[in-house]
């Protein structure tokens, strides 16, 4: 039993925005347990109304994943597709070079063969590799 304020408002009406609610309730929870997220108690109204706006945000990009994993097959949840890319992982390998410089390069783990099979489904492509970087030693800059 579902009970209201709102009387004039069509009960059918009421039940669906209550399955909504639960919905996005569910969601939110899900979120911040795939994103290991701590409660965060903020003190000013604009980093109140940010955080909402983010969580927002991360909750419409899991509702258009959901319908984009749809179409591939029943059963494949946002969930099990961030568990699968998980393993993706983008560093930066440092090489130091004989002129006390360091060349960094950027590079990802190549996605394994059912990886590459949901990016091909969704569409996705994986960032480009940037060009290496050389960057001067911090002690050869400060000794200038």
């Amino acid at each position: 039993m579902l009970r209201s304020n709102l009387r004039d408002t069509d009960p059918g009406k009421l039940w669906q925005y209550y399955i909504q609610l639960t919905e996005i309730e569910q969601a939110f929870k899900e979120l911040k347990h795939d994103l290991a997220l701590l409660p965060i108690f903020h003190q000013r109204e604009d980093r109140i109304e940010a955080h909402i706006f983010v969580a927002f945000l991360a909750y419409c990009l899991q509702v258009t994943l959901k319908h984009r994993l749809r179409a591939l097959g029943p059963g494949l949840t946002p969930r099990a597709a961030l568990e699968k890319f998980a393993a993706l992982q983008m560093i930066d390998v440092h090489l130091p070079t004989t002129d006390g410089r360091t060349l960094i390069l950027s590079r990802y783990t190549e996605p394994e063969r059912d990886q590459q099979l949901l990016l091909q489904q969704l569409h996705l492509k994986l960032p480009e590799k940037p060009p290496p970087r050389i960057t001067a030693d911090l002690m050869m800059s400060q000794a200038a």
